[in-house]
């Protein structure tokens, strides 16, 4: 592991903790914890499910969680209480874990999420999914990886550059792209950081080759899900967001494109994820609206 990866690990997890402190499970939230999806690790490969403990046997729209950490670092614990906040907006929440490089490489990440979509698909029954209405969240890395896996989804040619298949009758009703890492460019000096953490992930440590399979702008199409974009005022990814909206503008996707804060509110990146402020509330309710528009 790089020091970069490791340093990344280290303050991640303060942060995290800091956020999280003395926050426990709602009690309008019923939960199943650590089920295991995947066979080739069984300790990365888990999830939980949440649902609003009122809608009882109701089927109900699922939401998808792909968690951000630079590639490296995360898991289903530091995105509990975001995703149970999803679901307390009236949706079955899916929260996994997935496997980080550097002990894991490219595509590991997108490999788990199609088992997990899988897995969505063959448990709908049991946990009362409603599987045609499927949407997905992420941030950060976690908005790269569904971004690409939404490409993958909706383009048959970026689908063959992979060995796995998109599960049968699966389809992404919508997706919630927030703040996310959506372009790795060698000749960006703002990318310098991002850029190293392609050492560690990537096979062949971050050639042209890999660097375009990673892009997700190269594999939108008209087909692709419509898209919530969020960022904010003081997110140093702000300037993807907007190379986002104009692909997504090229290709006639219907998006919503939300920036928060102001001069005076300077939030941050990933400020939705610290639901105990009423700036997450905000985002994170416009999000859940967002959807709900296709629930009809």
């Amino acid at each position: 592991m790089s020091e970069l990866s490791d340093k990344v690990r280290k303050q991640f997890k303060e942060a995290d903790d800091e956020r999280d402190a003395l926050m426990t499970t709602p009690e309008d939230v019923e939960r199943w914890d650590n089920i295991v999806y995947g066979k080739l690790d069984r300790k990365a490969q888990v999830l939980d499910v949440y649902r609003p403990r009122q809608a009882e046997d109701e089927d109900l729209p699922v939401i998808i969680s792909v968690h951000g950490g630079g590639w490296v670092y995360g898991d289903k614990e530091r995105y509990q209480y975001y995703c149970m906040s999803l679901a307390q907006r009236g949706f079955a929440v899916v929260n996994f874990t997935y496997r980080l490089a550097p002990e894991y490489k490219f595509p590991a990440p997108l490999e788990d999420l199609n088992l997990v979509c899988k897995w969505v698909m063959k448990r709908a029954g049991r946990y009362h999914f409603d599987t045609e209405r499927i949407f997905a969240v992420g941030d950060s890395a976690g908005a790269n990886i569904l971004g690409l896996y939404a490409g993958i989804c909706t383009n048959p040619d970026y689908a063959k550059e992979y060995d796995f298949q998109i599960p049968e009758g699966f389809a992404l009703t919508a997706v919630g792209l927030n703040c996310g890492a959506y372009t790795i460019d060698k000749n960006d000096p703002t990318q310098a950081m991002t850029l190293e953490l392609m050492k560690d992930f990537l096979p062949e440590q971050g050639t042209e080759e890999e660097l375009k399979k990673l892009n997700v702008l190269n594999w939108i199409t008209d087909v692709y899900p419509p898209v919530f974009c969020m960022t904010a005022v003081n997110d140093f990814l702000k300037p993807q967001a907007l190379a986002l909206v104009e692909k997504l503008t090229e290709n006639q996707v219907p998006f919503v494109y939300r920036v928060f804060g102001d001069k005076v509110n300077q939030l941050g990146h990933v400020f939705h994820c610290d639901i105990k402020t009423v700036d997450a509330a905000q985002c994170n309710d416009a999000e859940c609206d967002f959807f709900r528009e296709f629930c009809f």
